[in-house]
């Protein structure tokens, strides 16, 4: 095992059985057999070596994620991601808390490819014409909801006693954003618009130059917003 690994795992192993979400680096040092200026030259700082502890931990949320075959229903694709994110926080909450702390100066990648995976996802809605806004509103307006849930279900348990609770909010945000499954009921100029700037991104048009391309898609998700 190389140095920064086992300087990683003494770092995990620690986080794991930290009742506040942080360690020293001095009981990294000590429980990685290291001294201090290696710990710092491989991770420059404090914030450094935790954002690579969260990477180093949500491997295992993000590999399913990564090996998840799309269904035949990407809007129930976009509820099982939710439920997959609530339920890793509330199992790993100190690597979670981590995840999303204001006070690290090096964001965690774990957290940026998430969100590129949900855009993904979201992505497919679209194409499928079961989209009301834009691909990145969407993105953004699911994944904020989702963490919020996750944090304040392992922040403030006790005052979110229900259940269906994660459920309850998962179901208004993305009803919020998709339509059902009617090609009646879905064929307006904002979900068309949504479902055209997909399949742009996806198969951008030869007969278009990369700014003309560029400056459609701009066009159509303002429509998807509109």
């Amino acid at each position: 095992m190389d140095t920064r690994t086992r300087i990683l795992r003494a770092a995990a192993d620690l986080l794991s059985r930290s009742t506040d979400a942080d360690v020293s680096t001095r009981a990294v040092c000590e429980a990685a057999g290291v001294g201090a200026p290696i710990l710092y030259r491989q991770f420059g700082d404090k914030a450094g070596l935790l954002s690579a502890v969260v990477d180093y931990g949500f491997e295992q949320y993000l590999a399913p994620k990564r090996a998840a075959v799309p269904s035949a229903d990407p809007v129930q694709d976009l509820r099982n991601g939710w439920d997959h994110h609530v339920r890793f926080a509330v199992e790993n909450p100190n690597y979670y808390r981590l995840m999303y702390s204001p006070g690290l100066s090096v964001p965690p990648e774990a957290a940026a490819e998430a969100q590129r995976l949900l855009r993904g996802v979201v992505e497919r809605v679209a194409a499928a014409g079961r989209l009301r806004v834009a691909p990145e509103t969407a993105t953004r307006m699911v994944m904020s909801a989702n963490s919020g849930v996750a944090l304040s279900l392992i922040a403030r348990p006790a005052l979110y006693p229900d259940p269906a609770f994660s459920d309850r909010v998962r179901d208004a945000v993305i009803g919020a954003v998709t339509l059902t499954p009617d090609p009646v009921a879905a064929a307006t100029v904002a979900t068309t618009a949504a479902m055209l700037g997909s399949q742009l991104r996806a198969a951008p048009p030869a007969a278009l130059t990369a700014a003309e391309t560029a400056l459609l898609r701009q066009w159509l998700d303002t429509l998807a917003d509109s």
